[in-house]
């Protein structure tokens, strides 16, 4: 039961990195990944069921958002551009053991602040880099959680490879799949 979240984590990372350039896809990935955040940074002790639990409900309620959001397609990609900053700045200092304290916080901020302009006026790529850095931080920190001797280093390199692999399947370099579209 204790290997079910890394297990998670890395199954939906690997998802998020072929279909995360779809906003419903990128959606339950960055919540899965806000859940999991969220469970270290304010609940760190709870019951095995918190820890797979939130990060479920997040996912689902960023894959309805994101199934919703046809109308409001920039405002909620803005959104979850915003999310997704936050969360990937928390998970980088997870991952590198960084604890700086109320810094934690502002450079979360900043970062989400950078990523909701940068998705508010590059969609076309913004999901497509987007989706492979939330999938390479869920694979890097499943890898980690999953097989504790591979924390740190090799969890890293496992992240920065998944993600560029996204990024080049999702942009249209390898697999023949179609560019990324506006």
């Amino acid at each position: 039961m204790e290997a079910l979240l890394p297990v998670l984590l890395i199954v939906v990372g690997i998802i998020v990195l072929f279909v995360g350039s779809r906003l419903y896809a990128l959606g339950a990935a960055v919540g899965v990944l806000l859940g999991v955040v969220l469970v270290h940074e304010l609940l760190p002790a709870q019951e095995m069921w918190v820890r797979i639990g939130l990060p479920v409900a997040f996912g689902v309620i960023g894959l309805v958002t994101g199934l919703a959001a046809k109308q409001a397609f920039r405002i909620v990609l803005s959104v979850i551009g915003g999310v997704a900053g936050v969360t990937i700045v928390l998970a980088l200092l997870e991952l590198a053991g960084l604890n700086l304290g109320v810094w934690d916080w502002i450079l979360a901020f900043v970062g989400g602040l950078a990523i909701a302009l940068f998705v508010r006026y590059s969609t076309r790529w913004s999901m497509v880099f987007l989706s492979g850095i939330v999938g390479g931080l869920l694979i890097a920190l499943g890898v980690g959680s999953l097989f504790a001797p591979l924390q740190g280093a090799v969890s890293w390199i496992a992240g920065l490879v998944a993600a560029g692999a996204g990024v080049a399947y999702q942009g249209g370099f390898i697999g023949g799949k179609k560019p990324a579209a506006s």
